[in-house]
């Protein structure tokens, strides 16, 4: 069931289709230009640092977007961009074909769902609905359910890349959901995200970002310590994390996130809050399975400590600021030793 929208211009020779048995179970994200997509509504609830980029890949596709979000400015740039303006979420959906949700936190996605003032009381049936939030599994299921119960089809799609890819339009989008619904949620999908995969009924989108982020938080936390080692013996830092992009050690991680670590710039690509946040998912859901993640819970507790410490806004790179603090050194250049 797996979607991959990256262009391989390679030669593969090695596939010999005519002997394979197998069933092929791709879906093709090839887009369809043919396709009017201004005949298309598509409400856009939650415009924050990486909904806001999504939904202007919408706009820029051509579909009619109407935009909400809790903080007006936000909804006024994208006004700019050539969506429309709604008061509320309920006003938002009330003519939309398709509504997609970015807000922070399972309270909030349940509010705006099937709260007091949620939109799944009057919204049409028939009416797709992409949650990208990130969000706990059961709920996802819980809201999925409630869904099909009002005639709504919902397909749950946390995102991941940062701001770096919701700006670029190359998110890797991991899918729950019906068949039929996840096929019908691609040309949306497909403007925003690169690595589209569907995994699972309602709810293993969620899972498997949970896993996600356990495994991000796991590499940041090794690259902050491994940059304030490097650091400690005097090492050129950026010749150091060069080479080991390029080995084994390589990862998306690095490549985005160790020059901003190595300048000590934590500008928040993806808020230690909400890394926060997403590593209690992890933790709680690894509980219930009766799954050990010992490395996952001690970033946890590093991650909860840089917020406890009045560090929640800042990216989720400045866990390097925690490694520093228990190192017992004041930045890159310090020389301090125990000696000395």
């Amino acid at each position: 069931m797996s979607t991959n929208n990256s262009t391989d211009n390679s030669t593969n020779s090695s596939t010999d289709n005519s002997t394979d048995n197998s069933t092929d179970n791709s879906t093709d994200n090839s887009t369809d230009n043919s396709t009017d997509n201004s005949t298309t509504t598509v409400a856009f609830i939650g415009l924050g640092i990486m909904g806001a980029p999504m939904a202007g890949h919408l706009i820029d596709a051509g579909y009619r977007v109407i935009g909400y979000n809790r903080s007006r400015p936000a909804v006024e740039r994208l006004v700019a961009k050539g969506a429309r303006a709604a008061g509320s979420a309920a006003e938002a959906v009330a003519d939309a074909d398709v509504v997609i949700t970015m807000v922070p936190d399972s309270p909030d996605v349940e509010a705006i769902t099937v709260g007091e003032d949620g939109f799944y009381a009057a919204a049409k049936p028939g009416l797709l609905h992409i949650d990208c939030s990130t969000i706990r599994p059961d709920v996802a299921r819980q809201v999925a359910e409630a869904g099909a119960q009002r005639g709504i089809r919902v397909v749950d799609a946390p995102v991941s890349g940062g701001e770096a890819g919701a700006v670029e339009g190359v998110l890797s989008i991991m899918v729950g959901g019906e068949e039929a619904d996840v096929s019908a949620a691609l040309p949306f999908l497909n403007e925003m995200g690169k690595t589209i995969v569907h995994v699972g009924p309602a709810g293993s989108g969620q899972t498997v970002k949970a896993a996600n982020q356990l495994i991000v938080a796991g590499n940041i936390a090794l690259l902050a310590e491994a940059l304030v080692f490097l650091e400690a013996h005097g090492v050129d830092t950026e010749a150091a994390t060069e080479v080991l992009g390029g080995g084994l050690a390589g990862s998306t991680v690095l490549n985005r996130k160790a020059a901003g670590m190595r300048a000590r710039s934590f500008e928040p690509g993806f808020r230690i809050d909400l890394h926060h946040k997403d590593l209690g998912i992890v933790t709680a859901a690894a509980r219930e399975a009766g799954v050990a993640i010992p490395m996952g819970a001690l970033v946890a507790q590093l991650v909860g400590a840089l917020r406890a410490q009045g560090h929640g806004g800042l990216d989720h790179s400045a866990l390097l600021l925690l490694v520093e603090q228990l190192s017992g050194r004041n930045g890159p250049t310090d020389t301090t030793t125990e000696e000395g």
